[in-house]
């Protein structure tokens, strides 16, 4: 498979996220202040404390800082297919001699790039001088935590890619992608660190692919696993990534036979 015409579908994105520079600014800003203010939330309820149940309140800090600006580099186009199926392009893409997951995932890629450098880089220095985080356990932990970080970027695109693929049954996905998100939001530890779950719903959450998007890349990097345990979050990592996956080429199958496409 050749790999130039992705590149060139991830370099286009890329180029259209570098036109909107005062959104661009905005988004920026507004990851910013979200850290702030869970901070801020979070600091008021430890009360001068540093530590609660064995969790550090420089912990939490270092959850949000990562969590929230991996989400700001882990956007998804979760309406990718859905506005080709509703204007009736989707018939002209799946004529192109490319393959259209490819094309989607090269899409999101180049957008996750211009994030991560202008982006999650300005956001993550400003918020680390003014309230600083931890630094990671080790070179090596780091490198397991880049590694991890990818893998839950994965997660997240099969989390998106098989919902997406609902879209060739349903009218509007506006609903259904809600309610994914806040799914998300909630069970990845993103809005609320996963230490801080009871006990019975903790262990739920790790039978989901959810705490497999930011909370095990965070785990990782606060050094809180062992080898054995890191090797395991890799695996666990890859196979909800490969069932994600595989869902939503048996969906987007069975799609393609019911797609009817009107106009012209």
């Amino acid at each position: 498979m050749r790999l130039s015409p992705y590149l060139a579908f991830a370099k286009k994105s890329f180029l259209q996220k570098s036109a909107y520079r005062f959104n661009h600014l905005m988004s920026i800003l507004n990851t910013i202040i979200r850290i702030f203010i869970f901070w801020e939330i979070y600091r008021t309820l430890y009360g001068g404390r540093t530590e609660v149940d064995g969790i550090t309140m420089s912990m939490v800090t270092t959850n949000f800082i990562l969590s929230l600006g991996l989400e700001a580099v882990f956007g998804v186009d979760d309406y990718y297919l859905p506005n080709r199926i509703r204007d009736g392009s989707i018939a002209t893409e799946l004529l192109l001699p490319v393959s259209f997951h490819g094309r989607m995932l090269a899409g999101n890629l180049g957008n996750a790039l211009f994030q991560l450098i202008f982006h999650f880089i300005p956001a993550f220095a400003v918020t680390v001088l003014a309230i600083g985080m931890e630094a990671p356990a080790s070179p090596l932990v780091f490198l397991a935590f880049l590694f991890s970080a990818l893998l839950g970027y994965g997660v997240l695109f099969g989390i998106s890619f098989l919902m997406q693929m609902l879209s060739f049954w349903l009218l509007n996905v506006w609903a259904i992608m809600t309610i994914k998100n806040v799914f998300v939001n909630v069970l990845s530890g993103a809005m609320i660190p996963l230490w801080f779950m009871p006990d019975w719903m903790r262990g739920i959450i790790r039978f989901s692919p959810f705490s497999s998007i930011y909370f095990t890349p965070v785990q990782i990097y606060l050094g809180q696993l062992s080898g054995r345990e890191i090797l395991f979050r890799f695996a666990t990592q890859g196979f909800w990534i490969a069932v994600l996956l595989a869902g939503g080429a048996v969906l987007w199958k069975k799609g393609q036979r019911k797609l009817v496409v009107q106009g012209g």
